[in-house]
Parts: C-alpha cells; structure tokens; sequence
C-alpha cells in the first residue's frame, strides 16, 4: 500500500490550490488518511484528515475555514483543496494513512504510510 501526492506548486498569496493523494484499498472502517505538512526548520504539523469510511473530517485551526479535505471513492483518493493561501501556508506537504482514528489522527505517529510530499510555495 502506497500514498502518492501529486498537485503542489508555486501561487500568491490569496490564490488557490488543490492537492491529491492516491491510494489503494481496501480500505478498514477506522481507516484514515491525513494531510501534515512540515515547513523549513520547523516540526511536521497536522493540517486535515478524513475517515474513510464516514467521511468525517478533522482540521487544523490554521486551516479551518480556508481548506477542504474530501474523498473520491471512485478513485481511491484524497483531495486537499487550499483557499485563501497565505506565505506562511509555505511547506512540504505530506499525505499519510493511518489504520485507526481510535487513538487520534492529529500526531504524526498514529499515521504508518507517509507519501513523499509536494511542495508548496505561496509569495507575498
């Protein structure tokens, strides 16, 4: 099982941007996959995650209200649409899967499949 992220780039500040991450199924009823992103010289922070098998979704304050997190079942995929960018949104971002949402879904260490990541790089 494999998580790939594809979609990242270079906007401006209040652009938009959307990011995907493939998977493969099947995929377990507590099964989640999640969005982390780690700028330069800073730890790799929680943005978004969606349950899998509900649809039920968890964010980040700092993207609240601006990112939406959503599933193509069709696809097996993750979508992480980005509003409203902002410089400081700059970061590698990391799609990752985790079996069980029990434990929680915010900390990096409940998550056993990381991605690669994609860049993102949003200017003033």
């Amino acid at each position: 099982v494999r998580v790939v992220e594809s979609g990242g780039g270079m906007v401006q500040a209040g652009d938009s941007l959307r990011l995907s991450c493939a998977t493969s199924g099947p995929f377990g009823r507590t099964e989640a996959l999640g969005w982390f992103r780690q700028a330069p010289g800073k730890e790799r922070e929680f943005v978004a995650a969606i349950r899998w098998s509900t649809g039920f979704t968890w964010y980040a304050d700092s993207a609240q209200g601006r990112f939406n997190i959503s599933r193509d079942n069709a696809k097996n995929a993750v979508t992480l649409l980005m509003s409203s960018l902002r410089p400081e949104d700059t970061a590698v971002y990391y799609c990752a899967r985790t079996p069980n949402t029990a434990a929680g879904v915010t900390s990096s260490r409940y998550y056993n499949i990381w991605g690669q990541g994609t860049q993102v790089t949003v200017s003033a």
